[in-house]
């Protein structure tokens, strides 16, 4: 390792005092090819960790970017990315590695979207698609490959002709996340097969150890760009909880969302299961609910997302899966069904609201079983949370009607079962109509009664 390579050469923020903030993308060094593509992405401004990394990756140097999830990372190194490629046309020309795989689609659209006029073309290479149609896109050889760490290594090691050795960008995002899912092994493999002369771009929300290791073996004198090193959740965010017995989880959610209606809500829930139950209990009451996790395929993952970013469904259930990274601009309001279990989690899921200066809505459940896990919260963002305003008869009022709806959606999640057992298939409750006809042919029943 170089002499250069040490830590101490990492923290030198600024070099010398910024006299003026640069105000648009040309004043930072961006080519007006670029510009143009940042304007009618309706990017007027740069973001304050773009304004940090942009004029000194543009400068060659190597970066570290620490910001905060919804503050414009990816900007940061996409424009310098296809500034270089601009300068010097080659195929295989970056790698961005990502923790999950919409990341990477939401990465790819961002490289097309400011590489249109260019003529930019990036590939996606993730787990869960067929890696045949994969192989023939890289063959292909596109000029950025956005990839979650397994599914590359899988290619170098079994995709033949394919190689990095001419790779002149290598970008790692969410570096904190990609570790913390172990893919420790496969980005030293990365490592191995890539080229040594490379600009290399690391950006993490959090410096840990294994990020600070990593930076070592993988980045040349960088430059540090951190943004905010505190812990902390944008102010534009109002953060409440609500206190209440585990056993009316359920009641309480729907009473929520019939008091902040004609909102968008993203709900978090803890497990792949509790993420399906939840869906099919609120359709059963008529919301438009759609879920996202880890259990379903691919393509229904992707079609869930673009529904909900469509507006065609107002709610979207997840698992962690959704809570970094991913940029829907229109949530209003986050529900911490379940809490979080690490408090960094929580500022990520919160982070999916009141991104880029518009306000929004936090809510966290806390139930007899969750007090410890929520002082822990508050002490990380340092501040003491209120109590979301509640009428407690109203929500009694809808624990009929709720436990109905629980016991359709039991109903449903067990005949889902069978027939993914019989047809290997995962539903994503769409087409779960059966028992929502008996539903509505109860509830006419009743009418009539």
């Amino acid at each position: 390792m170089a002499a250069g390579e040490e830590e101490g050469s990492v923290a030198q923020p600024e070099q010398e005092p910024a006299v003026e903030e640069p105000r648009s993308f040309k004043d930072l060094g961006v080519t007006d090819v670029l510009c143009e593509a940042c304007d009618q992405l309706g990017w007027k401004v740069p973001t304050k960790i773009q304004i940090e990394a942009i004029p000194v990756a543009l400068q060659g140097r190597d970066v570290i970017g620490l910001a905060e999830t919804g503050s414009g990372k990816t900007g940061a190194f996409a424009l310098p990315i296809l500034q270089a490629l601009l300068e010097t046309p080659q195929r295989l020309f970056a790698l961005v590695l990502t923790p999950t795989r919409e990341l990477a689609f939401q990465i790819s659209e961002q490289f097309e979207a400011l590489g249109s006029s260019i003529g930019v073309q990036s590939t996606v290479i993730v787990g869960g698609i067929d890696t045949m149609s994969q192989s023939l896109a890289l063959a292909k050889k596109p000029h950025v490959i956005i990839a979650t760490p397994g599914r590359l290594v899988d290619h170098l090691e079994n995709t033949k002709g394919f190689n990095l050795r001419a790779l002149k960008f290598l970008v790692m995002d969410e570096a904190d996340r990609i570790l913390n899912m172990d893919f420790e092994t496969e980005v030293d493999k990365i490592l191995k097969v890539i080229p040594r002369d490379r600009k290399t771009f690391l950006f993490s929300a959090t410096m840990t150890k294994k990020v600070q290791k990593l930076q070592r073996a993988a980045l040349k004198n960088p430059v540090k760009c951190a943004v905010s090193s505190k812990y902390q959740t944008v102010e534009k965010l109002q953060q409440y909880y609500i206190f209440i017995p585990s056993k009316f989880k359920d009641s309480y959610l729907v009473y929520i969302l019939n008091e902040l209606a004609g909102n968008s809500f993203m709900i978090f829930c803890s497990t792949c299961n509790n993420t399906q139950r939840t869906a099919l209990l609120l359709r059963n009451l008529g919301f438009t609910a759609i879920p996202l996790h880890g259990q379903m395929s691919q393509n229904k993952r992707l079609g869930s997302l673009n529904k909900f970013k469509a507006k065609a469904r107002s709610i979207l259930l997840a698992t962690d899966v959704a809570s970094r990274g991913l940029d829907i601009p229109h949530v209003d309001v986050v529900i911490n069904f379940d809490i979080p279990t690490h408090s960094k989690d929580y500022i990520h899921r919160v982070g999916r609201t009141a991104r880029a200066g518009r306000s929004g809505k936090s809510i966290t459940f806390v139930t007899q079983y969750d007090v410890e896990l929520f002082q822990r919260i508050e002490h990380l963002i340092g501040k003491k949370l209120p109590a979301f305003p509640m009428q407690e008869e109203e929500v009694m009022m809808l624990t009929e009607r709720v436990a109905e709806a629980q016991r359709f959606a039991r109903m449903e999640l067990r005949e889902q079962g069978e027939k993914k057992r019989s047809r290997n298939d995962d539903d994503d409750t769409e087409e779960a109509i059966g028992v929502r006809n008996k539903v509505a042919g109860g509830k006419k029943k009743k009418r009539k009664a």
